[in-house]
């Protein structure tokens, strides 16, 4: 019954924008803390619904799952680099229950995928949702119109690292074993700031 009221309040609340411009947040790790800053004027749907997600504590015991670096991916693809994280591997019942979010693509925020950016995972515009991923370099290619996306979308970013990218690069380092953590690196929580 407690991930019904989550999803619906979540659905509510991701529907309207942000009370601040540029909330901050802090995803604190078995690492250290990342502390983040959040564009509601260029990206509200994404950053109302992210918001509503940590208010519901969702992020409590998550973790930095997935990993992708220059060794880790095939050479004749377009490579990435970043440090992927959420729920989906801690709390998979609760993301599959959480409605997809209204897809906002950089070419609509002005939000380019550069070192340090955080933005949402997805499959398809419209269904990314509690996940994210942390941008290690600059990655133009997960941009609107980017090769590293088949449908040329991009990816939503909405925020960006102003504190603890030396945490972000701590947490890139570890051990991996086919794009994935060995073991995830645990999220004690995220909270605004």
């Amino acid at each position: 019954m407690k991930w019904v009221a989550i999803f619906f309040t979540i659905c509510c609340i991701s529907c309207e924008p942000s009370n601040s411009s540029t909330p901050r947040i802090v995803i604190e790790t078995a690492y250290g803390d990342i502390e983040l800053e959040l564009f509601a004027n260029k990206a509200p749907k994404t950053v109302a619904a992210f918001l509503s997600y940590i208010d519901n504590d969702l992020y409590d015991k998550a973790t930095f799952y997935r990993v992708l670096n220059n060794d880790n991916q095939p050479s004749n693809a377009p490579k990435s680099e970043l440090i992927q994280g959420g729920i989906w591997k801690s709390k998979a019942y609760a993301a599959k229950q959480i409605k997809g979010i209204e897809h906002e693509p950089t070419n609509k925020t002005g939000i380019l995928h550069k070192a340090g950016v955080i933005s949402l995972a997805r499959t398809k515009p419209g269904t990314a949702s509690t996940e994210f991923f942390i941008c290690i370099s600059d990655e133009s290619g997960l941009d609107f119109g980017g090769e590293n996306v088949a449908d040329k979308q991009g990816y939503a970013a909405f925020g960006k690292v102003i504190r603890g990218m030396d945490i972000v690069m701590k947490i890139y380092r570890q051990n991996e074993v086919d794009q994935y953590f060995d073991p995830p690196i645990t999220i004690f929580s995220i909270k605004r700031k």
